[in-house]
């Protein structure tokens, strides 16, 4: 398999290694911590193939299912003896990285990241193998300033950083408009201006942006701020549904250990069924682990309409990640990449079938 690699001009796509914050999923930085949370493991459990999986995620509601699965201990009790090594990191390319250098084995991560980790690699490192999440992004804006989406033209509007999924998004959306601007520098019909999510609340109440197209919790904040959700992105997709999450693994990993692979993903089914049965307590769940991480939980009027924009699910909805990557072509931010490999989705459908759940799609990018 000869994968594409993104172009030379790219700064976000090229430099990786360089620029640890570019193409995030979710903007927080570029630092990773080994948050020290394991599981408790009876004495008389079992291991697997492997002693330890080691896992990485974001401290961010879109990576609820990480979040809830081990505070829970829904992926532990699936592994047995195998125990789990859980490490949090605030920047898709540092996760990447991290498993280039098989710091983790299996990721939740978000769809840009994977694509460009997988076609920088040439199709060598990562498989995606299941979804986690859908939605949970909004452009959120100035009602002072914008009143309807035409007003959207000539006015400054936050991402959370260049060549990132909700960077992307916004390009896409700016240019079925009829208006242009310059990807790399955001200059044009509308200032795109990448904003780390951490900063934009505060870009947002000094005026310097009028508006962001940003994820939860994010968006969520800005609304707290006195706000406007404008436009939900769900809304741009078909069943109101795009991948925001998808949980990735080494290939080698998956060679040695299918069997600790197929284990985490029966406790990620499990989570996305106990998440869905029980969101308020899911909510909880996932507001105590980031406040476990962060140090801070978040505000009932931030997280309660967060959590209500985010759809908790298995399937990777494959045919959106194909989309996102034609979008960041038609951007120039991409040049065309040979995703063909970048899923295999047979343990996963594996675990559905023996739950009695519907078998997912690959969008014709599986293995072969």
């Amino acid at each position: 398999m000869s994968a594409a690699r993104p172009l030379t001009t790219l700064r976000t796509f090229a430099v990786i290694a360089a620029l640890p914050l570019l193409l995030t999923a979710c903007g927080y930085g570029a630092e990773s911590t080994d948050d020290g949370k394991q599981a408790a493991v009876a004495t008389d459990a079992k291991k697997l193939s492997a002693d330890e999986v080691k896992i990485g995620y974001f401290p961010n509601l879109t990576h609820a299912t990480a979040l809830v699965g081990v505070q829970e201990g829904l992926l532990q009790k699936e592994l047995g003896g195998t125990t789990i090594k859980a490490s949090t990191f605030n920047a898709g390319p540092s996760e990447i990285e991290a498993l280039n250098s098989e710091s983790i084995d299996i990721g939740w991560i978000g769809p840009s990241p994977a694509i460009n980790g997988y076609t920088k690699a040439d199709g060598t490192n990562l498989r995606i193998i299941s979804g986690s999440a859908s939605g949970g992004v909004k452009l959120v804006v100035n009602p002072d300033k914008i009143k309807s989406l035409k007003d959207v033209k000539g006015k400054k509007i936050a991402t959370p950083q260049l060549g990132n999924t909700q960077d992307v998004a916004l390009l896409n959306w700016i240019s079925e408009q009829g208006w242009k601007v310059d990807a790399e520098s955001g200059k044009g019909d509308v200032s795109v201006v990448r904003t780390d999510n951490k900063i934009t609340p505060d870009a947002y109440k000094s005026g310097s942006i009028d508006g962001a197209w940003v994820p939860e919790p994010t968006a969520s904040k800005l609304v707290a701020e006195g706000g406007k959700v404008l436009l939900d992105e769900s809304d741009l997709w078909p069943d109101k549904k795009f991948v925001i999450t998808n949980i990735i693994v080494r290939q080698d990993f998956l060679k040695k250990h299918p069997d600790v692979v197929e284990a985490v993903l029966r406790g990620s089914v499990k989570t996305n069924e106990w998440i869905n049965a029980n969101p308020d307590k899911a909510k909880a769940s996932a507001n105590k682990a980031l406040e476990t991480l962060s140090g801070k939980a978040l505000p009932a009027e931030v997280i309660d309409p967060a959590w209500k924009s985010i759809t908790f699910l298995d399937d990777p909805l494959a045919a959106t990640l194909d989309t996102e990557a034609k979008h960041a072509v038609q951007a120039g931010l991409l040049e065309e990449p040979d995703l063909k490999g970048i899923y295999d989705l047979a343990p996963l459908n594996k675990v559905l079938k023996a739950d009695g759940k519907d078998e997912v799609d690959d969008a014709g990018l599986g293995v072969k």
